[in-house]
């Protein structure tokens, strides 16, 4: 496989807290999205230049339970613990595109890739890799786990005017995503395997797991973290 990055993943306990913090960093404010009733959740979002977006998520305080654990961990916590200190850059997902099928893969590699959901808002229509329990995806050797939001959830959308190509694209670019993680070595397997080690570079670090984005804006590069 080789994919390519679709969009960042920003959560926070809120739509306006999220926004406020892209906004205060990047200098332009995410807008749109709307609600994903399946997940209980909503979105904001905005385009960067190559086909990239970002995206701010949180939990849709309107929204009725889901009949399901909340993607991203976001009923989990940890995730939880984390966004009571104020939005973060918790997730990244990575594209597969035809002529690769993700349910035909998923299929395939059911001890490696989460069920592949299949998903719509209006009309979107797309596919992605979310655990049965809503937990970030992790890479498993050996009895041993990692992935922290550092592995990515995997999409494929099945409409051709997706988010990348239809959001304006702002003066925006993804420069460089990066992480660190005490487990490096074993992510390292997953990604490769995933075909998307070139994505993102990864460190070997103690200490609480870490993904971060520059971005280059027109006032420099800044960093989403």
């Amino acid at each position: 496989m080789k994919l390519v990055i679709d969009h960042l993943v920003i959560a926070a306990a809120d739509l306006d807290s999220g926004t406020d913090y892209v906004a205060g960093l990047l200098g332009i404010a995410p807008a749109g999205g709307g609600a994903h009733p399946r997940m209980g959740t909503h979105n904001r979002v905005l385009g960067l230049a190559g086909g990239i977006y970002l995206e701010v998520i949180a939990i849709d305080p309107d929204a009725d339970a889901p009949e399901r654990p909340r993607w991203f961990g976001l009923d989990q916590g940890d995730v939880r613990a984390r966004l009571e200190q104020g939005p973060y850059l918790a997730h990244w997902a990575a594209r597969v595109e035809a002529p690769l099928d993700l349910t035909r893969m998923q299929a395939e590699h059911p001890q490696r890739l989460p069920p592949a959901i299949p998903m719509s808002r209006g009309a979107l229509r797309w596919r992605l890799t979310v655990p049965d329990d809503g937990s970030l995806p992790a890479w498993r050797e050996a009895g041993h786990a990692a992935g922290d939001g550092l592995l990515p959830t995997l999409i494929q959308w099945d409409v051709p005017d997706y988010p990348g190509v239809r959001l304006p694209r702002q003066n925006l670019t993804l420069k460089e995503l990066s992480g660190s993680h005490p487990q490096a070595g074993l992510l390292r397997q997953g990604l490769a395997w995933l075909g998307a080690d070139h994505l993102i570079r990864l460190e070997q670090a103690d200490g609480p797991p870490r993904l971060g984005a520059q971005i280059e804006t027109a006032q420099g590069v800044k960093i989403l973290a």
